[in-house]
């Protein structure tokens, strides 16, 4: 029977759409074997029901047992072969299958036959008016990982601070640099992310929104200059600059410099450059008022042989008395302006100070007990006597006055020499032979914010006519008249401490070289437990210690010292520790922490402070225990190496 025309029209449209889809079928299976991806396909159970060429590939390079998987049951292989990975890729698979999610993704690692390889795991579902199926693609992204880890690395070794952030205002990465910077912890970070207005001080807030405007339009700020609030509530100075990422501008990139030396080293300076402008002003009005005064003075001499009355002739005496106050006063600021006549002299500083001292101890009064701790030799200087009883005296008297229910002050003398080590630890400090004099209070100490005030002249913390602020500044005129420099450690509630180096006389020292002459550095191979809160100094003892031979383990503080110390107590030797430190632990409380531990254990104390005033609640000995700062390599090693000698009594 013949077909209508019309049926065999419909026969032949029907014959050329199934050309067409086997045709598409053949297009669509020759671009996913074109595709690196490796990709399978799978029915409602999850059985493989055809795979592309680079997953038969994957599978032949990977030598595995089960060929490319067609005909198996793809969960049951993951769930078997791929442990936690497998497991997750399986869960995943049945989530999407299931109709819980649209896609899944996961990237994942492994060890293939040459090298360790990543990959992401992508899963889709579709179904159509046909049963569901799955695709499951495995793409190669080890080039990107590896990129990415070497840019991680090179975020991570920067000695800048670098994060990252979004438009949030959080900060969703970060380097150990800038978590060192802000006072955050890995830790704090992987909990979640950082609030960058919690950083942020509120008159720094102006200042970041016009960053943001600028990071908005061009895509990068120009460098600024502002504070953080780290963790512990303390504020940092840095310098920070920052920009966009090109591909997604809702997230970026910021770098941070921390300021806190800049800024220190500006402080300094300006400190500097203030107070030699003060004393050039200071000169200048001592000057002229010495001038005034001295017209007072011979008005009143000429008065006094016009036949005055007894009246007239005491209150003369009392002017004269007044002028005398001035011209004290004016000597004073003079010295501080170095602009006083200068008349050095060799002198011995142990008689110059015996000398002062007999008047001192009536000044002071009962309540305070004096004490003198003089060099054994003489300490010969060519210096002024009277500017150096001036300095004794206004120390004295300060001290005094730091301890207005009593206490006790030490004068000490010593000669030193400072080596390269020492100098290090002092920014006044340089190499050569001087002589120190001490002056050590138990009374009511300086707080760290007026510290730098102390040498101001006319600054004072005591009461309205009880002080005229000058003189500390005296003394520190006259020290640097004398081409030496001063030293200040206080802690409140504990004490002070004035240290003045002066340059001692070239033949005292070529005296003392031929009495003794210098011996050889001994050292040794055992582990040390260093303690210091300054990381100058710390980096200067460790880098001397480790060429003598020692192993060194050090700590900022006593807390972190206890950490060094659970880890490593079997080989600790010895601790050397600073006495006064942060985070409320003293260099005594680890000490007798450690002890308790280690019953033979090595103790030697460093400080700033006098041994007799660090020393008065436990037992200290200057030549066995103690180290005065600062102290030469010798003095150190010769310490070190005798504490580790001597055998502790049973």
């Amino acid at each position: 029977m013949k077909l209508p025309s019309n049926g065999l029209q419909m026969q032949q449209a029907g014959l050329g759409a199934g050309n067409a889809v086997l045709e598409s079928q053949r297009f669509l299976g020759a671009a996913l074997d074109a595709l690196s991806a490796h990709i399978a396909i799978l029915d409602e159970d999850g059985t493989v029901i055809a795979v592309n060429v680079a997953w038969k590939r994957f599978a032949d390079e990977n030598q595995s047992t089960r060929g490319n998987f067609v005909g198996q049951n793809y969960l049951k292989v993951c769930d078997s072969h791929l442990s936690a990975e497998g497991s997750a890729v399986a869960e995943g698979i049945r989530a999407v299958m299931a109709g819980q999610s649209a896609e899944f993704n996961l990237e994942y690692s492994c060890h293939g036959p040459r090298e360790k390889r990543w990959f992401i795991v992508r899963v889709t579902r579709f179904s159509g008016d046909g049963p569901v199926r799955v695709v499951v693609a495995h793409e190669n992204i080890s080039k990107y990982k590896q990129i990415e880890m070497r840019f991680r690395r090179l975020v991570d070794s920067n000695a800048e601070g670098v994060a990252f952030w979004n438009m949030k205002g959080q900060i969703t990465s970060a380097n150990a640099a800038f978590l060192k910077i802000v006072g955050y912890t890995r830790a704090d970070l992987e909990a979640g992310p950082i609030d960058w207005l919690a950083m942020t001080p509120p008159e720094y807030a102006d200042l970041d929104q016009r960053a943001l405007k600028e990071l908005i339009a061009t895509g990068v700020c120009k460098p600024l200059e502002k504070e953080f609030i780290r963790k512990d509530g303390k504020r940092v100075a840095v310098l920070l600059g920052a920009a966009t990422f090109e591909d997604d501008p809702r997230a970026g990139v910021c770098f941070a410099l921390d300021l806190t030396e800049r800024k220190k080293l500006e402080h300094q300076l300006l400190q500097a450059q203030k107070m030699e402008s003060i004393g050039q002003l200071a000169g200048g009005v001592a000057h002229d008022f010495n001038n005034i005064l001295t017209i007072f003075q011979m008005q009143v001499d000429l008065m006094k042989y016009d036949g005055l009355s007894a009246e007239q002739t005491e209150s003369l005496e009392e002017i004269t008395a007044g002028i005398q106050r001035g011209s004290a006063l004016t000597r004073q600021l003079l010295l501080f302006s170095r602009r006083e006549m200068f008349q050095p002299a060799d002198l011995d500083l142990n008689e110059a100070i015996t000398t002062t001292t007999k008047m001192l101890k009536r000044m002071l009064g009962e309540t305070v007990e004096m004490q003198l701790k003089l060099a054994a030799t003489p300490l010969l200087l060519h210096a002024d006597a009277g500017m150096l009883d001036q300095v004794l005296m206004n120390l004295c008297v300060n001290a005094r006055d730091a301890m207005p229910g009593g206490g006790r002050l030490v004068i000490e003398t010593e000669g030193v020499e400072f080596d390269e080590l020492a100098v290090a630890q002092t920014v006044q400090a340089r190499p050569g032979a001087f002589v120190r004099l001490s002056v050590s209070d138990t009374g009511d100490g300086i707080a760290p914010e007026i510290l730098s005030q102390i040498f101001e002249p006319f600054f004072t913390t005591k009461p309205i006519g009880k002080g005229t602020g000058l003189g500390l500044a005296t003394v520190f005129g006259i020290v640097q008249q004398h081409q030496g420099w001063i030293g200040v450690y206080s802690e409140v509630g504990h004490g002070t401490t004035f240290r003045i180096y002066l340059p001692r006389l070239a033949g005292n020292v070529l005296l003392k070289s031929a009495a003794a002459a210098p011996v050889a550095m001994r050292g040794g191979q055992e582990t040390i437990l260093l303690v210091e809160d300054d990381p100058a100094l710390r980096v200067a003892v460790r880098k001397a210690l480790a060429q003598l031979g020692y192993r060194i383990l050090e700590a900022p503080t006593g807390v972190k010292a206890l950490e060094v110390w659970q880890e490593n107590c079997v080989e600790i030797s010895l601790l050397l520790t600073d006495l006064v430190m942060p985070d409320g632990m003293t260099g005594n409380d680890l000490a007798q922490r450690l002890l308790q531990e280690n019953p033979n254990l090595k103790v030697i104390f460093m400080s700033g402070y006098s041994t007799e005033v660090v020393g008065r609640d436990f037992p200290l000995s200057e030549e066995v225990n103690f180290l005065s700062k600062p102290f030469p390599a010798q003095k150190l090693a010769e310490t070190i190496r005798d504490v580790l000698d001597k055998v502790k009594p049973v």
